[in-house]
């Protein structure tokens, strides 16, 4: 039963910090146009050897199911569906 619990609760961290990154980077690609460069943009340069790290973007778009990148942009957009999406996305629980 104690593992059942604290299986839960990191399930629920998950859920959470997903749900603040979803959030923050809706304040931040609505924001301006600088931030949306960092959030969006390619950096020069050689990438580092092996496998290559997951992005925010590719794991909140896994997580709010749009399925491309370029779909959750455009939905980071309308703040009223945005919100909606996160909401949906947490009450679903993964």
């Amino acid at each position: 039963m104690r593992v059942l619990n604290e299986a839960n609760k990191r399930r629920s961290l998950v859920r959470t910090i997903r749900k603040r990154q979803a959030t923050f980077l809706g304040h931040v690609m609505r924001r301006g146009k600088l931030e949306h460069l960092v959030t969006t943009g390619k950096f020069e340069g050689k990438r580092s050897r092996g496998r290559q790290k997951e992005k925010i973007m590719d794991g909140l778009t896994t997580w709010l199911g749009t399925g491309k990148v370029l779909d959750t942009l455009a939905a980071v957009k309308d703040r009223d569906l945005w919100r909606d999406m996160i909401t949906n996305a947490y009450k679903q629980g993964t």
